[in-house]
C-alpha cells in the first residue's frame, strides 16, 4: 500500500509540475511575443486548415468522407514555408504511391485482406527513400485508409489524390498568408542566453576558486555547467539554421505584417561565442585535471587563485553585459574603458605572479600560465572592442621597446 502511495504521490507531482509549466506558457504567450506565442499561432493556423480543407472537401466534392484533405493540410502547417512546399511534394507524391499500390492490389488479389498483405510491405521498404524524406510511411497509411473505404475504383481513387491535392494547397497557403512563421527571434534569444550562460559558468568558477573549493563534487558541476553550454551552442546553431529557412519563400510584406524584428545578429557572433564555448571549456578542463589528487603540477596558491578569480568575474561581467546588449540592440551600451584598465591590472599582476613561481621550476607556471592565456582569449573574444585594445597596446609596447 505504501507503494501505491509514493506512486501516486509522485505522479500527483508531476501532473502538478507540468501544470505549473502550461500555466507559465500560457501566460508567456499571453503577454508578449515569443516561441510559447508561435506555438499557439502555429496550432490555431493547423487547425484552421483542416477545418477549411473539410468544408471546400465534403461541400465541394460532394464526399461525405472527406478524410484525406483536412489530414493533409493539418500535417502540412510546418515550422517554415519551406518546409511545408517541401513535405507538401514529398507527401503528395507518396499518397500517389500509396493509393496506386493499393488500387492495382484490389485489382489483382480482389480481397482487402489480400491486398494489405501484398501493397504493404512493399510499401513500408519504399517509405525508407530519401526522396520521401520523412514522408514515406504516409505511403502505406493512404493504402490502408484506400482500402478500407471500401471497393477501389477509378472515381474513388480520383477523389483521394484529389483531396490530396487540396488539402497540400490550403496547408501551404495557410502556413504562408496567415502569420508565415519566422524563426528571428530565436537567434537573438539563444545567442543572449549563451553569452549569459557562460558569465555564470565562469562566475561560479571563480567563486569556488575564491574559497578554495575545488573536491570532486565542485568540479563535477563544472563539468556539467560547460557541458550545459556546449548544448546551448548547439540550439544556436538550430536556431541559425531555423532563422535561415524561415526567410525562404516569404514576401517583404508579409514579413513586416508579421511584425519580426527587423534584423538578427550577423553569424559573426555565432563564431565569436562558439570561440568563448570552447575556451570555458579548456578553462574548465584545465581546472579538473590540475584539482585531482597527486596531480603535477597542481593548482597556483590561494593568494594567486584569488586574483585570477577576479579576472574571471571581471569576464563574467563582460559576458553578462554582452548578452544584455544582444537581447536588445539599443538597450545597452557597450563597455567603457575602465573594464579593460581592471584587466590589464589583474593581468600584470598574474605575470608577475609567474615570475615568481617560474624561479622555483618550470613545474609551477604550468597551470597557471595556461590559465593565464585562456582568460586572455575568453576577454578578446568576450568583448567586441577588446581585440583592437589589446591590438593597440601591443603597438604601443612595441612602439616603445623600439
Amino acid at each position: 500500500m505504501s507503494r501505491t502511495k509514493t506512486v501516486f504521490r509522485h505522479s500527483a507531482h508531476a501532473w502538478r509540475r507540468g501544470a505549473v509549466r502550461a500555466g507559465r506558457s500560457a501566460r508567456a504567450a499571453w503577454r508578449s511575443p515569443g516561441r510559447e506565442r508561435d506555438l499557439v499561432v502555429q496550432s490555431l493556423k493547423a487547425a484552421g486548415a483542416a477545418l477549411l480543407a473539410w468544408v471546400v472537401a465534403s461541400d465541394g466534392m460532394n464526399d461525405p468522407m472527406a478524410l484525406m484533405a483536412p489530414w493533409v493540410a493539418l500535417l502540412l502547417v510546418q515550422a517554415t514555408v519551406y518546409s511545408s512546399l517541401r513535405q507538401a511534394a514529398q507527401q503528395f507524391a507518396a499518397i500517389c504511391v500509396g493509393t496506386l499500390f493499393a488500387s492495382a492490389a484490389q485489382a489483382l488479389t480482389g480481397t482487402t485482406l489480400g491486398a494489405l498483405a501484398l501493397c504493404l510491405p512493399v510499401l513500408m521498404l519504399l517509405s525508407n527513400w530519401s526522396r520521401f524524406g520523412d514522408q514515406g510511411v504516409y505511403a502505406a497509411t493512404t493504402a490502408v485508409f484506400t482500402l478500407a473505404s471500401g471497393t477501389v475504383t477509378a472515381t474513388a481513387v480520383g477523389h483521394r489524390v484529389g483531396q490530396a491535392a487540396l488539402g497540400a494547397v490550403i496547408g501551404v497557403a495557410v502556413n504562408a498568408l496567415v502569420l508565415p512563421p519566422i524563426h528571428l527571434r530565436d537567434v537573438r534569444e539563444n545567442l543572449a542566453a549563451l553569452a549569459g550562460e557562460a558569465g555564470d559558468v565562469l562566475r561560479t568558477v571563480a567563486d569556488d576558486l575564491r574559497h578554495e573549493r575545488w573536491d570532486a563534487r565542485t568540479t563535477a558541476g563544472w563539468s556539467h555547467a560547460t557541458a550545459r553550454l556546449e548544448h546551448r551552442m548547439e540550439a544556436l546553431r538550430s536556431a541559425r539554421r531555423w532563422s535561415r529557412e524561415s526567410l525562404r519563400l516569404t514576401s517583404r510584406p508579409l514579413r513586416a505584417l508579421r511584425r519580426v524584428p527587423a534584423a538578427v545578429p550577423e553569424e559573426s557572433e555565432d563564431e565569436r561565442f562558439s570561440r568563448v564555448t570552447g575556451h570555458v571549456g579548456s578553462l574548465v578542463r584545465t581546472l579538473v585535471v590540475a584539482a585531482e589528487d597527486g596531480r603535477t603540477p597542481a593548482l597556483p596558491e590561494g593568494r594567486v587563485l584569488r586574483t585570477y578569480a577576479r579576472l574571471l568575474e571581471l569576464i563574467a561581467e563582460a559576458c553578462a553585459a554582452e548578452g544584455a546588449r544582444l537581447l536588445d540592440m539599443r538597450g545597452v551600451e557597450g563597455p567603457d574603458g575602465r573594464g579593460e584598465e581592471a584587466r590589464q591590472a589583474l593581468h600584470r599582476r598574474l605575470q608577475e605572479e609567474l615570475r615568481e613561481q617560474a624561479s622555483g621550476g618550470a613545474d609551477r607556471t604550468t597551470v597557471l600560465g595556461s590559465l593565464v592565456l585562456q582568460a586572455e582569449n575568453l576577454w578578446v573574444d568576450s568583448v567586441p572592442a577588446a581585440a583592437q585594445v589589446t591590438q593597440i597596446t601591443a603597438q604601443g609596447v612595441e612602439q616603445r621597446n623600439t
